[in-house]
């Protein structure tokens, strides 16, 4: 009955807890504060992605699949999946680098999703081309060795030469950059600008030395010049119109080895540059016409970067101030204050979770046991409560009888007669209400038997009243007896199905878990796969049939105790009651007594 039980509330709770998919076991709520109390952005943000860092203090890596394709995320509504990609899992390390575009985030406001993981059953769905929308021309997370970098949009902007990796990047894998050989973006129509155009450049980027006029990103086309670079560590951006050059004014210089947030913004005539996701400099002036192939790290004929970058974003529009604020705070070193993680939710309990696992991998023969198991279950509850009720009433029937029995005189028959409703009422003693509920009085159903053999043997002899002899007196106890034995047998009816419970149900559970693990070794051994992964679940399986006997055994061990308890006093206010009425039988009938009766009638 326990593993009844386990099994329903393995069902009611997921039910009761809306869940995006069942299949999935774990998930947790991952919250995104641009709030006060947060980040505190309260410029506009739009849709972006959202890099959301896995370690071992907030996942269980056990738990996912080894490359981390059952990962899904899903929207704050628990019902909207929302598109993802994965630049880094590695489980033994334990760390991971996901990509989720956020719906419409909120300025000064928390946005939710949930991270749902736990089926190792599940195909991935990781999809770097939707995580981004169409503004986005270049993304290169700088993930690759031995190849060029990959570009994650929708336009496939990947880069024509291969760079150094750089291991230990601020994101993942990052690209170090000499000063000498920069990495080739080729032209493409999604990435020429059109005079004017509005243009948005982001990047992590960590000098490793502090030149003058060291280029970070170069893009020539004829007369028209774009350039982004540092001036002995003041970052600057730089625009060349028709052969005039226009530059950023220069704010306070960066530190050496240290990784900063860099962006660059340009719309409606006007350019921005932003430090760490904070406004640096800005110039009014438009983005000249550009259809050239770009650099990153340097241009001929002049000093190049020499450092680090990683995560280069380029897009076709001019993100809005709170957008690039929230990249320089989510991809930064301390990204706490914008992103926080909850604990892990299993999918309703640790009950529900481990039974679901469980219950997955019982084989078809410990399913045929359990269900008989179960069949005996409710058989024996029902046993156990059809008895219960039968001595409750009797208890109570007794009890009322013993009160109209004790009212009598001498005439032990008075309670009793031919007439039906007469029986039902003890002689109009009582209400017919009372009578019904003293119809299962196992002590009226005996002292009927006594009654009725008094009775007859006085019609027979032609009196109303006589004396009985003492053979007399012993027949009649012997038929009080005989009624003993038909109610105590009643009163034990089914008992022998709660006894079957008890000693059946462990053993019939023991065989099913027997035969559970033979299955699991057998095919363990026909696999060849030997892992604690491949054996846990079916030796879990197995052992249920065992959880399901004893669930089985115990109440009715327990239920059984109880109801031998009460039907000891039952039995024993019996035989009290057949011993005080052949006593009283042999005082009220006896020929001393009648001599006495009779002188006092013929006296009066």
């Amino acid at each position: 009955m326990l593993f009844c039980v386990a099994t329903m509330m393995t069902l009611w709770s997921s039910s009761a807890f809306a869940w995006w998919n069942d299949e999935w076991q774990l998930r947790k709520k991952i919250t995104i504060d641009a709030s006060a109390s947060g980040a505190n952005i309260t410029d506009p943000i739009g849709a972006t992605p959202v890099l959301v860092r896995l370690h071992i203090g907030n996942f269980r890596f056990s738990a996912a699949k080894e490359d981390g394709g059952d990962l899904r995320f899903v929207a704050g509504d628990d019902k909207t999946p929302l598109k993802h990609h994965i630049e880094k899992f590695d489980p033994l390390l334990g760390e991971a680098l996901i990509w989720v575009v956020a719906p419409n985030v909120q300025p000064g406001a928390k946005t939710d999703i949930w991270l749902y993981y736990g089926d190792k059953k599940a195909v991935s769905t990781a999809d770097p081309k939707g995580t981004y929308d169409a503004d986005a021309a270049l993304v290169y997370h700088f993930a690759e060795r031995g190849t060029p970098a990959l570009d994650s949009s929708v336009w496939g902007n990947n880069a024509s030469s291969v760079g150094q990796p750089a291991d230990g990047a601020i994101i993942g894998g990052g690209l170090r950059l000499d000063g000498h050989t920069p990495l080739i973006i080729p032209a493409s129509p999604s990435l020429a600008l059109a005079a004017g155009d509005a243009f948005t450049f982001s990047a992590w980027v960590k000098p490793a030395t502090l030149a003058s006029d060291a280029t970070l990103y170069s893009r020539r086309d004829g007369a028209n010049a774009l350039t982004i670079g540092l001036d002995n560590g003041a970052p600057y951006a730089e625009l060349t119109t028709a052969g005039t050059a226009t530059r950023s004014a220069v704010g306070a210089p960066w530190a050496a080895n240290a990784w900063r947030h860099l962006a660059v913004v340009a719309g409606a005539g006007r350019l921005a540059l932003y430090v760490d996701g904070r406004v640096y400099a800005t110039l009014d002036a438009s983005v000249p016409e550009l259809r050239a192939s770009a650099a990153i790290g340097g241009e001929a004929g002049a000093p190049g970067f020499v450092g680090d970058i990683d995560e280069l974003q380029i897009a076709k529009s001019a993100r809005p101030a709170g957008f690039i604020k929230f990249a320089a705070i989510g991809q930064g070193p301390d990204p706490s204050k914008l992103i926080s993680f909850s604990v892990d939710e299993e999918t309703a309990s640790w009950l529900s979770g481990y039974m679901v696992v469980i219950l997955k991998s019982v084989t078809l023969d410990g399913w045929i046991v359990i269900g008989l198991l179960m069949i005996m279950a409710a058989i024996s509850w029902l046993v156990m409560i059809d008895r219960a009720t039968y001595l409750n009433r009797q208890a109570k029937a007794n009890a009322q009888f013993m009160k109209s029995f004790r009212e009598l005189a001498t005439d032990l028959t008075a309670l009793d007669h031919s007439d039906e409703d007469d029986v039902a009422t003890l002689g109009g003693r009582i209400s017919a209400r009372d009578a019904d509920s003293m119809r299962p009085s196992s002590l009226y159903r005996i002292y009927h038997i006594g009654a009725s053999e008094i009775r007859h043997r006085f019609i027979a002899s032609g009196v109303r009243r006589g004396a009985l002899s003492g053979p007399s007196i012993a027949a009649i106890r012997a038929a009080l007896d005989s009624g003993v034995v038909k109610e105590t047998q009643q009163l034990n009816r089914l008992m022998v199905v709660l006894t079957i419970a008890i000693s059946g149900g462990p053993f019939l559970g023991l065989l099913g878990t027997v035969v559970g693990v033979m299955i699991t070794f057998a095919a363990i051994a026909a696999s060849g796969d030997v892992n604690v992964n491949a054996i846990a679940p079916g030796i879990a399986a197995a052992l249920v049939a065992t959880v399901a006997g004893l669930g089985v055994a115990i109440p009715a061990l327990f239920g059984y105790n109880y109801l031998i308890s009460r039907i000891k006093d039952l039995t024993s206010d019996i035989h009290v009651f057949v011993d005080e009425f052949v006593t009283r039988m042999a005082e009220s009938y006896s020929a001393d007594r009648l001599e006495v009766v009779e002188r006092r009638i013929a006296g009066e």
